[in-house]
């Protein structure tokens, strides 16, 4: 997988897209290929803008809870490596590429987005890991160790997912920048980091500090 590929995916949506290789600030140590934001030279036009707020590539930005999540695994080897690792709602794939650099014995990005799936073997390739690909949650692997996810409760229907993580694996690693209280006992805060966007958004500072939790598997 090459950065024209996701160049390719970029320009579905915006004509003047393309990614470059860039070290997002809260985890230098995981160069990513994301969205260039030097190709902008003037405002959108309407139809650019609609068609970015109709399709957005959340994959050609790392976001604040996957800087942190995967800066966190860097600096915490122990909790992934010689395991199983499924990364849910993978998007760049820098929190499965952290497992693997951090002795993940299978890391494993997981995202219905296609482009998603085609950034994280890109961005793996450019670290020099393999990571592997899954497309449906339901046809995740089995026997896994650790789930690892970031801001995927933004919605509430998503909240059933933390006992689905729990069920599926023998713990779980949450970063959530969105949702203050996550309304389940089983997820210890473990820190809270503060972190931007890359390239940088300029979200509300709110948005800027990740809580990292970890639960034990209900199995």
């Amino acid at each position: 997988m090459t950065p024209e590929h996701l160049n390719q995916h970029l320009r579905k949506t915006l004509s003047r897209g393309r990614v470059a290789a860039s070290a997002p600030a809260g985890c230098p140590e995981l160069p990513l290929y994301l969205f260039d934001p030097s190709v902008l030279e003037g405002p959108l036009s309407h139809d650019e803008a609609q068609a970015v707020v109709a399709e957005p590539a959340y994959w050609s930005f790392c976001w604040a809870s996957g800087q942190v999540l995967a800066s966190w695994i860097l600096q915490h080897p122990e909790l992934v490596a010689g395991k199983a690792v499924l990364d849910f709602g993978s998007g760049s794939g820098v929190v499965a590429v952290a497992a693997a650099r951090a002795g993940a014995a299978r890391a494993t990005a997981c995202d219905i987005d296609p482009a998603a799936l085609d950034a994280a073997a890109a961005n793996a390739r450019l670290n020099g890991v393999q990571v592997e690909l899954c497309d449906d949650w339901a046809a995740r692997p089995e026997s896994l160790d650790l789930v690892t996810a970031a801001d995927v409760l933004y919605d509430p229907d998503n909240r059933p997912l933390l006992e689905a993580f729990r069920a599926a694996a023998s713990r779980v690693l949450l970063a959530d920048s969105r949702v203050r209280d996550l309304g389940n006992p089983a997820y210890q805060l473990q820190t809270v980091i503060e972190a931007r966007t890359w390239p940088d958004l300029n979200e509300f500072e709110e948005f800027n500090k990740v809580r990292i939790y970890l639960a034990e598997g209900a199995g």
